[in-house]
């Protein structure tokens, strides 16, 4: 059974990976916008969709979206590990 500290981390990067990857959506479909001139796909599963741009959205989006979570899940640790004076255990035992 979990603690509650080990509760509260999971609460905390939870809630840091999920406003990360809001915020992440949000700049990736931006710079798609601009780097390529037109929206994203909507349904990139779809054979409508020209299969370089359904791969390319995917890639683009899939490594985004994994930065932004990598990034959002290392500053929530360091946050808290201020807070409580040391890593989740989750981190302490790799």
């Amino acid at each position: 059974m979990a603690d509650k500290g080990e509760i509260g981390w999971r609460v905390m990067a939870g809630a840091a990976a999920l406003a990360s990857g809001w915020a992440a959506r949000k700049v990736i479909t931006a710079g798609w916008k601009k780097t390529t001139g037109k929206e994203p796909p909507t349904n990139p599963e779809s054979p409508e969709v020209g299969l370089g741009e359904a791969l390319g959205w995917a890639v683009v989006m899939g490594v985004g979206m994994e930065v932004s979570r990598l990034l959002a899940t290392r500053a929530a640790a360091k946050r808290w590990e201020r807070g409580t004076g040391q890593l989740p255990s989750i981190f302490r035992d790799a």
